[in-house]
């Protein structure tokens, strides 16, 4: 098949012209071509003839039998199929593909870990249309990545420039392991913590727990320091002490057994989690379906199982 000589028009062709020229092909003929497309065969015979004028060769041999390909037809048949196809497989990718809505959301590292990730997965299939980024904040150091749609925030509530929403109420009380207990208990009576290594961290002091357990003590100056609720938890699994914690946090722990009650004496927590958005930029769609989610996911841990409490020792 010969190319278009440069004297010619080297545009591209009319779709409708090759899609003439494809249906004919196919079919056999004008006139079961014109049936398919919805034109009169003579403008199927005009479209093919504007096409060949344009290309400079010869598609169809006319003789008073009909219309048969020439060898350069069913050259550049194969051509047009390849492009027509790529055509539509390109059409129907844009129009089956979602537009995905972004989402950025910052946890602090034991939310994350202990509440949001395993229950992620409900979330994502829920909302396939969602396109979810989360990172990590410190808060101890006061980091926070910026941009961010949703924070999740461990604290007052009291955050400028941000409406907050609390994700939680939990009250916090002590907690251990049981090789820990065995090893070191029984914990019966508060004053039974003397010999308990007390596990500190910033972010939940033991100084209003022990008051309400009717210790005076001070705040413990030794034992292992841990700037991260998360870290705190882990080292209470492993056998390293008593804990501060709550139900939220600790709720796979506790329900395997794991990690045991040590008394029945709680607190209200002075800080919670809260879920923040900015007050000058009002919620998108995803930010307001991720909030109510999670909203329901905290609720959830937050029971013991079957409404219960745990028992206390």
């Amino acid at each position: 098949m010969r190319g278009p000589s440069p004297s010619k028009d080297v545009r591209l062709p009319p779709l409708a012209a090759i899609q003439a020229f494809e249906a004919a092909a196919r079919l056999g003929s004008f006139e079961r071509a014109s049936e398919e497309l919805f034109v009169t065969a003579s403008a199927i015979g005009k479209r093919i003839a504007a096409l060949e004028a344009q290309l400079d060769v010869t598609l169809f041999i006319r003789s008073s039998r009909g219309a048969t390909l020439s060898a350069a037809g069913r050259e550049y048949l194969e051509q047009v199929r390849t492009a027509l196809d790529l055509l539509s497989d390109a059409s129907l990718h844009k129009r089956g593909e979602p537009k995905l809505e972004p989402l950025r959301v910052v946890s602090t590292p034991t939310f994350a870990r202990q509440v949001l990730i395993p229950a992620l997965p409900g979330f994502t299939a829920a909302h396939p249309d969602v396109e979810l980024e989360i990172m990590l904040s410190i808060p101890y150091l006061d980091i926070m990545p910026p941009n961010a749609d949703v924070w999740i925030r461990f604290g007052s509530g009291k955050y400028p420039g941000l409406h907050a929403r609390p994700l939680t109420s939990d009250p916090v009380f002590a907690v251990c392991s049981p090789a820990y207990r065995d090893a070191h208990g029984p914990f019966e009576r508060p004053q039974d913590l003397a010999r308990a290594a007390l596990l500190r961290c910033p972010m939940e002091p033991w100084r209003p727990w022990l008051g309400a357990a009717g210790l005076d003590w001070p705040e413990p100056a030794r034992g292992v320091w841990l700037v991260d609720l998360g870290m705190m938890l882990a080292a209470a699994r492993a056998g390293q002490g008593i804990a501060l914690t709550r139900r939220t946090l600790a709720a796979e722990w506790l329900d395997e057994g794991k990690l045991l009650r040590v008394l029945d004496i709680e607190t209200p927590g002075e800080s919670q989690y809260h879920l923040c958005t900015e007050i000058s930029r009002p919620p998108g769609g995803a930010a307001q379906a991720f909030s109510l989610w999670l909203a329901e996911v905290c609720e959830r841990a937050s029971q013991w199982p079957r409404g219960l409490p745990a028992k206390p020792e």
